[in-house]
């Protein structure tokens, strides 16, 4: 049986015509769905797919310490674990590079937005929640990143937020819903040779010059990660920050649905 190796002239020929392997426009996401509240011992959880890439993500709230320059103020700890099931290139052992980029991208947008409001996480003189969101790699074809933080966000916009009674914490019964003032979201481009493309797949990133992410919430750009050599002209910058607007609020959009659900 005759086994086809994507190559880089295929990818690179495929975007001078104006198409993509997949047959997507150069500025589409590939289909996605989210589903919130699937960890039934989580404060918060979301599942998101785009594509073939699978991310879950959970939220949890524990009893902790304060950060000493932050004596008033809850802590938000955003960890990243890219499953060697996901994909033959992840493995076992500690954070790689790729993980512990991952976790600052999503942790960046989510921080910076204003989402959390760590100062309504302190409980007492040094008793705070720590608010812990550990994101989970299950299936990697490409653009980990937008479907992270589209988790991310899904299960913080859903967690419920425990209570302490007698000095115990009760995760059960009658409970609101964490405080969260923001709506975050990120899209992902990838340039490669002299095109730019949205969502890219794992075929797609093998091949890119550069890549940028943008996160942002209704108005506001909040934080931006670029990665590897290739670089973005300011014409190209300004023009990207415009389609990452647009297409935020069909993320949002997705958010908001399993808000209500």
């Amino acid at each position: 049986m005759q086994i086809r190796t994507v190559t880089g002239d295929y990818i690179k020929d495929l975007l001078a015509s104006g198409t993509r392997e997949d047959g997507r426009d150069m500025l589409d996401y590939r289909s996605i769905t989210v589903k919130p509240s699937i960890i039934p011992n989580a404060e918060g959880s979301a599942e998101v797919t785009i594509g073939h890439t699978r991310v879950l993500v959970g939220v949890k709230l524990g009893v902790g310490s304060p950060m000493p320059d932050k004596p008033n103020e809850g802590n938000l700890i955003t960890g990243a674990e890219l499953l060697p099931l996901a994909s033959d290139s992840f493995e076992t052992g500690p954070p790689s590079p790729e993980a512990i980029e991952l976790a600052r991208v999503i942790d960046r947008g989510i921080r910076s937005s204003g989402m959390i409001d760590t100062k309504a996480l302190f409980i007492e003189e040094d008793k705070v929640w720590d608010l812990f969101v550990d994101v989970y790699i299950l299936n990697y074809d490409g653009n980990m990143f937008d479907a992270g933080t589209l988790a991310a966000v899904t299960a913080l916009s859903t967690a419920r937020m425990p209570k302490i009674e007698d000095n115990k914490v009760i995760r059960e019964g009658n409970l609101g819903r964490l405080k969260v003032s923001n709506t975050i979201t990120s899209c992902t481009f990838a340039k490669i040779a002299d095109n730019i493309i949205l969502d890219p797949d794992r075929n797609e990133e093998e091949f890119m010059d550069g890549r940028l992410t943008i996160a942002n919430d209704e108005n506001v750009v909040r934080a931006m990660q670029k990665g590897l050599s290739g670089s973005f002209s300011p014409k190209e910058l300004e023009n990207l920050m415009d389609i990452t607007f647009d297409k935020s609020k069909e993320l949002r959009k997705h958010i908001e649905r399993a808000k209500s659900d």
